[in-house]
């Protein structure tokens, strides 16, 4: 197929053009570099820096389809500033879609977000629990999903939304690199590299295993495999939705414990008082990706980090002979989203 996408020189974009690539599609980026980078850039993809608004000068009926995860996407940012978040992801999507029905390109798979269902009440989050975005980063994606909705059922749009929870992990040099970093592993990365003094944990009174916030974390190739699913699966006049999710949660100390032994470092943790709002496990059900899309993560919290930290230029601690190497997910028995879950 040929391909656009949308955001393609971010930190999930860039590793979806590099699968898309591998599996032999013909793929062109659109990214202002606002937050991507252009080293990020893979060769092999034809590149347009511009706006997304100006995305009907790229669209023609040679393009199969469109992955748009071009968006603004701070919740910080979108409370103090909200007007960003409406134009630069509810406009700028309207005229991608605008621009999609001119040139009668009809498949489209959308990079939404976990924070639309705002604080739920259980820990874990189907798509079928209600949508209660606590601010306007997650209220602009809920608001495109509701387009997709009626596009599909008005002009035949084939359309999915993937809902993502915590990602993490690194595809070679293809790493997280946002500003500022708000992501729980590349912080602690970051205390392990020498670069901050501690992390913070914030709450250690929750009524988990080990009283830290529970979370669910994904790699970004088995969310870059979604993707590729997703455009296969897309069904004209049809808007589905898929939460991309393990289904299992993994606490704040035991992510702690994951980078410590992967990096080798101390890696300091300061406790401090719980952040308001912050529920104590948020975990995505897979069911219905891997029921309709035939999609599981196969990689584990372990495996995030240790290629994260390699992206850094960094050597990964080989456990001592006959030492335990189980993921520390799998230690977790509670089954959590889209905040990075207890520490910075």
């Amino acid at each position: 197929m040929k391909l656009l996408v949308t955001g393609g020189a971010g930190y999930i974009g860039s590793v979806v053009v590099q699968r898309l690539l591998a599996e032999g599609h013909t793929v062109e980026v659109l990214d202002n570099l606002s937050t991507g980078h252009a080293d990020s850039l893979l060769e092999g993809a034809r590149w347009h820096q511009t706006e997304l608004l100006q995305v009907g000068e790229i669209l023609d009926s040679s393009f199969d389809g469109v992955i748009h995860l071009a968006a603004r996407s701070l919740v910080g940012e979108s409370v103090s500033h909200p007007e960003r978040y409406w134009h630069g992801n509810i406009v700028a999507t309207l005229a991608l879609l605008d621009a999609m029905r001119s040139a009668g390109v009809r498949r489209l798979v959308f990079s939404s977000t976990a924070a639309v269902y705002g604080e739920p009440a259980g820990s874990s989050i189907a798509e079928s629990d209600p949508t209660m975005p606590t601010n306007p980063y997650g209220a602009s994606k809920l608001a495109i999903d509701h387009m997709l909705t009626a596009e599909a059922h008005a002009h035949g749009l084939a359309a999915i939304s993937l809902r993502y929870f915590n990602v993490a992990g690194a595809s070679g040099a293809l790493r997280e690199r946002h500003d500022p970093e708000t992501h729980l592993i590349p912080n602690l990365l970051k205390v392990a590299a020498g670069e901050k003094e501690s992390a913070s944990i914030f709450g250690t009174d929750y009524p988990t295993e080990d009283g830290t916030a529970v979370r669910d974390y994904i790699h970004v190739l088995d969310l870059a495999e979604a993707h590729l699913r997703a455009l296969e699966a897309a069904e004209p006049s049809t808007h589905e939705i898929y939460n991309l999710g393990t289904g299992t949660g993994t606490s704040v100390r035991q992510v702690i414990d994951a980078v410590r032994e992967v990096t080798g470092a101390e890696v300091p943790a300061v406790e401090e008082p719980r952040r308001a709002g912050d529920p104590a496990v948020l975990v995505a059900s897979g069911a219905r990706a891997l029921e309709r899309l035939g999609w599981t993560p196969t990689r584990q919290v372990r495996e995030m980090v240790a290629d994260a930290w390699s992206a850094l230029g960094h050597e990964v601690e080989t456990p001592a002979h006959g030492a335990p190497t189980a993921d520390p997910a799998s230690a977790a028995t509670t089954p959590g989203t889209t905040t990075p879950g207890g520490t910075a």
